[in-house]
């Protein structure tokens, strides 16, 4: 059965390795790093990082940026391509500037920067403080590529979306990239400005970009999931990877049937890519 599943996913890689653009075999390769965690591997079905990297317009040699890489699912792939195509890997991290940090947020971001010391691997990676109180990403203008991973919701339940978009405009290069991965509310819904399903509507998101300065540049369905209704008890996160079972801060109900929610998925998504006009 392992030989079986190995032997799909090689076809899979093959088949989404037809879809990229050329030059992209440096991309190929890191999604197919012996140094990726073997449960990140086994979300690509679901993730599809060539076909999302391709879409996006990821290239070889620029300076990326990554926003809360979370537990660092892009990370694998991102820095490793940067070091391999000589370019630049960025990531956000708790913002150790603020004196109100937990410690919980400095261990977290401590343990999240242990993993990726291996500069034969990851190169050098590069950490910018970030959060509510954070001032800006870096150098104006310095950055070619921004990914934003599946944490829209967040930064609306934190009061913080105009921030990071304004912050992300600032930081990328005229011509530069906002590549946005995001769960995705139905269309024409009214959207919570809270996002407390964890679901956004792509109107909700392009507005948002829009008002920082972007450009819608093009919208893809490779997330679309058909089988998610959106009805799910305890928000997107009954959903799989995280499978919830009772309301957030509450002990894991035993008894709660994930089954039906295990087949549909992960979550219906959006996929943006958004550029910062030249002029």
């Amino acid at each position: 059965m392992r030989i079986l599943t190995s032997a799909v996913a090689a076809l899979a890689l093959v088949a989404a390795a037809h879809t990229a653009h050329a030059g992209d075999g440096v991309l190929i390769e890191t999604v197919s790093g012996t140094w990726r965690t073997p449960a990140n591997v086994e979300r690509d079905k679901a993730r599809k990082p060539i076909e999302a990297l391709t879409f996006w317009g990821l290239k070889p040699g620029q300076t990326v940026l990554e926003l809360s890489p979370g537990a660092g699912w892009w990370t694998e792939i991102l820095a490793p391509y940067a070091r391999l195509t000589k370019g630049r890997y960025i990531t956000t991290a708790a913002d150790l500037a603020n004196p109100e940090l937990p410690q919980a947020a400095r261990d977290a971001r401590a343990k999240f920067e242990a993993r990726f010391t291996d500069k034969a691997i990851y190169g050098e990676v590069t950490y910018v403080n970030f959060g509510a109180k954070s001032v800006g990403l870096g150098e104006p203008n310095s950055v070619d590529f921004v990914l934003n991973g599946r944490n829209i919701h967040n930064w609306m339940a934190n009061g913080i979306m105009d921030k990071v978009m304004a912050e992300s405009f600032a930081v990328l290069k005229p011509g530069g990239t906002l590549a946005i991965e995001e769960h995705r509310n139905a269309p024409g819904t009214t959207q919570d400005p809270k996002a407390p399903t964890g679901y956004v509507t792509e109107a909700y998101v392009i507005a948002a970009a829009e008002k920082a300065g972007f450009k819608l540049d093009a919208r893809s369905d490779i997330y679309a999931n058909a089988k998610d209704d959106r009805d799910h008890p305890f928000g997107v996160w009954t959903l799989p990877p995280t499978r919830r079972s009772a309301p957030q801060g509450q002990p894991a109900d035993p008894k709660f049937d994930s089954t039906p929610y295990d087949a549909i998925g992960e979550s219906d998504r959006m996929a943006l890519r958004f550029v910062k006009p030249r002029s």
